[in-house]
């Protein structure tokens, strides 16, 4: 697979962007840059001819409590972890001038693509999201994204994210 998206950086026109989401939309114009520079997440920007953001995503490293782990899975994990490592998918967000136009499917295939290449290197059992709202809920029901119990967050298995790609 060939990434649709590249790391953020000073070429890229965020101003224009709006997804209409407020929370996200300040993110990307706002905080994005601070927090790539500061090592808190990575940014990774669709972009078109003109270099305008259109959309984008973040990933960051993460750990969840074992006890939220599916007992499937957590049943052949060692007990001394309590706290499993996940990646992060913090934000995915489509511009509205391209809603509906399977961009945010190949944003989210793009970002569990760069995690599964990634946990090769650095240990993670899963992706996991927490859905701004019901509708990123059911997005990410259609991929396959597990609720975690007594959390608002979703869950995706490395191993699952392993056999989309193969």
């Amino acid at each position: 697979m060939i990434y649709l998206t590249e790391p953020l950086n000073t070429s890229h026109n965020k101003a224009k962007f709006n997804c209409g989401q407020k929370l996200l939309d300040t993110y990307i114009h706002q905080q994005a840059k601070q927090d790539v520079k500061r090592h808190l997440a990575a940014c990774f920007v669709f972009a078109d001819e003109r270099n305008e953001v259109k959309g984008y995503f973040t990933l960051s490293s993460a750990s969840i409590d074992q006890e939220l782990i599916p007992e499937n899975i957590k049943n052949k994990l060692p007990n001394s972890y309590t706290n499993i490592p996940v990646t992060l998918l913090g934000r995915l967000a489509v511009d509205k001038s391209i809603k509906g136009k399977g961009v945010g499917e190949k944003l989210l295939l793009d970002a569990l693509k760069r995690c599964l290449d990634a946990s090769s290197t650095i240990g993670s059992l899963a992706v996991v999201v927490d859905p701004i709202d019901e509708n990123a809920k059911k997005f990410y029901l259609k991929y396959g994204f597990i609720y975690l119990p007594d959390t608002a967050k979703m869950f995706l298995a490395m191993k699952t994210i392993a056999e989309i790609f193969s």
